[in-house]
């Protein structure tokens, strides 16, 4: 079985065990700054491949140009660091979550069939209290319910000036135009069930896990509609509602329309269940990736077998790499490494990332 290092946060990690693969997971908190020996450390020896998983935050791996085993970027937050794009250069691939974000790391090191777009999705825990009533033919146990449940409309997420100012406009305004409008923090798997109509918001226009999240749980979901593939993967009015980003009278007369009709809302939150259980779980995420993995290897070496199995050769991939790292580190990573270690408060990073720059 091949040895398969995820560094960062777990996303769909332990998915990628149930596709045969001996998965060693390295999350972390602190502030950090790892290479090739400290990998090496964690993982109990090196592994065949690598996968750094975004933790918004400065890059927190640095070497990777030169790393001996298949290298794998997971980009989630490119509507937030610019920098991303120019640090994908130095792996053997790049998953990034924002599909209209994808030719923002074209045209450099990466080839297209080295960036695969990897939607967010929902966790195994994501449900609702009776998955049992979404798979029934008909509405009759979700419409008994309708009345009971507590709040006509809910968010839950961050709000703040800081960090979601165009979020924090919308919420007021749209809690005037709805005095039964609910905004909570925190355990969303126990609120959702409590709402008739779950609502999302996308400070940057970026598709967030919330959508997934929120039909994952069987909810009937009013979102902005925003691109990057969401209405492929979803029929508006089938399986989820959308609204003009930003436009609260646009939500809120949508909201006024959707609870006068319980039965539009439960068909949809049933159909938008059904389409996340059928294509958009964390399974299905590190499906895709061990099949476009095996398809690195198959084009490598054409007598491959599936991915997680033992005997796996990259090499042809990685030598192609290995063979261009001066070149990448100098184009792609060396002034981005320079302005990180200028701006790092801790002298730590501030080293690291100098160190980073001059190797």
């Amino acid at each position: 079985m091949s040895k398969l290092l995820w560094v960062g946060s777990p996303f769909f990690a332990k998915d990628m065990a149930r596709c045969g693969w001996d998965v060693r997971l390295h999350n972390f908190e602190h502030a950090a700054v790892l290479n090739w020996q400290d990998l090496v450390e964690i993982a109990d020896g090196p592994p065949e491949v690598l996968v750094v998983a975004d933790k918004s935050r400065p890059p927190f791996v640095t070497g990777m140009e030169r790393f001996p085993c298949l290298t794998v970027f997971y980009c989630v937050d490119s509507h937030i660091h610019s920098y991303y794009p120019y640090y994908a250069q130095g792996f053997d691939v790049c998953l990034v979550s924002l599909k209209d974000h994808i030719p923002r790391f074209r045209n450099m090191e990466l080839t297209n069939e080295r960036i695969m777009h990897c939607p967010p999705f929902a966790k195994d825990f994501d449900l609702p209290p009776d998955p049992g009533a979404y798979e029934a033919e008909d509405l009759s146990v979700l419409l008994a319910a309708w009345p009971q449940r507590d709040w006509d409309l809910l968010f839950v997420g961050t709000i703040n000036s800081e960090n979601t100012p165009l979020r924090k406009e919308f919420m007021q305004a749209l809690s005037r135009e709805l005095p039964g409008f609910q905004v909570r923090r925190g355990a969303y798997r126990k609120l959702y069930p409590k709402a008739r109509l779950l609502l999302n918001h996308c400070e940057l226009g970026d598709l967030n896990f919330r959508v997934f999240e929120a039909l994952g749980c069987g909810g009937a979901l009013l979102t902005p509609l925003v691109g990057h593939g969401l209405t492929e993967m979803f029929e508006p009015e089938k399986d989820l509602f959308l609204y003009e980003m930003n436009n609260y009278a646009d939500a809120a007369l949508k909201v006024r329309k959707l609870l006068d009709d319980p039965e539009r809302c439960l068909a949809a939150a049933k159909s938008g269940f059904a389409r996340v259980n059928a294509c958009h779980r964390a399974i299905h995420r590190a499906e895709a990736l061990n099949r476009h993995l095996f398809g690195l290897a198959a084009s490598s070496v054409p007598d491959m077998r599936p991915c997680g199995k033992s005997g796996i050769d990259y090499q042809g991939v990685i030598q192609s790499r290995l063979s261009r790292a001066g070149e990448i580190h100098r184009k792609y990573l060396r002034f981005m490494y320079l302005l990180f270690a200028e701006n790092m408060p801790q002298s730590a990073l501030r080293a690291a990332y100098l160190q980073a720059a001059r190797s």
